[in-house]
């Protein structure tokens, strides 16, 4: 073999799309992929993880930062509060985002609340797309710039407070250094429930 040969070598990611991966994508929840062994018992096990888990029904957030001047963002099912003093939150992104690495970067990162007629708005931020801001208006939040999503229910200003290993996810805590919520709004909520999005009305 010519030692210039390993420069003109395929790269491993097209190797894998002619030999088959050994690791699958498994959506647990929307734009969040897991590599899950490709054997049919690990599969199964996954996917009664992913059942069982999702009938928790929870809200719909958007994580969005600022990464060299361009917005960032990412939608995150799992977020909650954890501290009033001081004021924490935590959301938990899988090691497979791309979006976070970006966010972790700049050291923080507004949370934005959606409203359940923006699930165009998650989709679009669950996607793979490169410019998933082409079309979506916001504004910066005051202190740290990140992106406000214009229609959200409530907005958390935040810096990255600590980043804790957890299986194939991080568990991030943020330190809220500002909030905001239209009060007189009267708009529902965004959730996920069983894999689809749903709303806290009854027609839905």
């Amino acid at each position: 073999m010519r030692p210039d040969a390993r420069a003109t070598w395929p790269s491993p990611e097209l190797i894998n799309s002619w030999l088959g991966d050994q690791d699958i994508d498994f959506e647990f929840r929307p734009g969040e992929d897991v590599a899950v062994h490709d054997d049919p018992e690990a599969v199964a096990q996954a996917r009664l993880f992913r059942d069982v888990l999702g009938r928790f029904a929870s809200g719909v957030t958007v994580v969005a930062g600022v990464s060299n001047g361009e917005p960032v963002g990412m939608t995150c099912q799992s977020f909650s509060s954890v501290s009033l003093d001081p004021p924490l939150v935590l959301f938990i992104p899988a090691k497979s985002s791309r979006a976070w690495p970006l966010i972790q970067r700049s050291g923080r990162f507004c949370v934005n609340f959606l409203a359940a007629d923006q699930a165009d708005l998650s989709n679009i931020m669950a996607s793979r797309g490169t410019d998933k801001f082409a079309d979506v208006k916001w504004t910066p939040a005051p202190e740290t710039g990140s992106p406000m999503l214009e229609g959200a229910l409530a907005h958390l200003d935040c810096a990255i407070h600590a980043v804790h290993e957890a299986g194939d996810h991080y568990v991030v805590i943020g330190r809220v250094l500002d909030l905001v919520a239209d009060a007189d709004s009267d708009a529902d909520p965004l959730l996920f429930y069983r894999g689809q999005y749903r709303t806290t009305d009854a027609r839905s």
